[in-house]
């Protein structure tokens, strides 16, 4: 569980992160939404600690991560996977070595070890024959499925995802959906996932909190989302097709 309290954020005196406080429970799909420019980012920045916060504070299970110097905030990070929006994937090497790199930064194991555990995850993605493969071999998809295999290679406690769709087809996009709502389930992880994607909401959202103007405007689930009265999450919502027709059976 990561929990987050009153937390704020500024750029050159520009607030952007207003006073934000939230829970995101173990073995369910935490999604952060919101319209470009709404501070989404900024708050997975900040629980992630690549923004250092003006004021509250965020704790992994009961430890606050504020209060932890540079070797103790390692500790932690060394039960965290990312997944980035574009991949990020290093071009001049393999699937596999791409994988394994949090293995030898964060491990003592055995190459042969590594290896194993590199396979386990390329299975685990469906993908066993691609450890070979350079990124640039690789369709947008299969990018994805391997920046999620780099990403759970460690086992990790929390799981972060920035706009894990992005630039996807939508029938590749349900299949990581529900890649990421599985290993959720699988491994108890902590998942927050940043995303504007409604397909994504409306699929896979456990816990669902919309930002509007850096602040917290409303939170509930894929089925509350529906059948809110908040406007501006209504005029965010029903901007999608698919949530004007989720909402149309509804009403029928």
């Amino acid at each position: 569980m990561i929990t987050v309290k009153h937390l704020v954020k500024s750029f050159e005196g520009r607030t952007v992160i207003d006073d934000i406080s939230a829970t995101f429970e173990s073995g369910q799909t935490n999604l952060i939404i919101g319209q470009s420019g709404s501070g989404k980012t900024v708050l997975l920045k900040c629980i992630v600690g690549l923004h250092t916060v003006d004021s509250g504070y965020v704790m992994y299970d009961d430890i606050c991560f504020n209060n932890l110097d540079f070797k103790a905030r390692k500790d932690i990070r060394r039960h965290v996977g990312m997944i980035f929006q574009g991949g990020a994937l290093l071009d001049s090497s393999t699937v596999a070595e791409n994988i394994k790199l949090p293995l030898d930064l964060f491990t003592d194991l055995r190459e042969r070890e590594k290896l194993e555990r590199v396979r386990f995850c390329l299975d685990r993605v469906n993908l066993p024959d691609a450890d070979h493969l350079y990124p640039s071999e690789l369709s947008g998809g299969m990018t994805k499925r391997v920046a999620i295999a780099r990403a759970i290679v460690l086992n990790p406690k929390y799981l972060f995802c920035d706009e894990p769709n992005s630039g996807l087809d939508p029938v590749t996009s349900i299949v990581i959906d529900n890649l990421i709502r599985e290993i959720t389930e699988e491994y108890n992880m902590t998942t927050i996932i940043n995303t504007h994607d409604m397909n994504s909401v409306l699929e896979i959202g456990e816990k669902i909190i919309f930002i509007h103007d850096g602040k917290k405007w409303w939170e509930g689930d894929k089925h509350g989302v529906l059948t809110s009265k908040n406007k501006e999450l209504n005029d965010f919502v029903y901007a999608s097709p698919m949530a004007q027709r989720a909402k149309q059976n509804i009403l029928e």
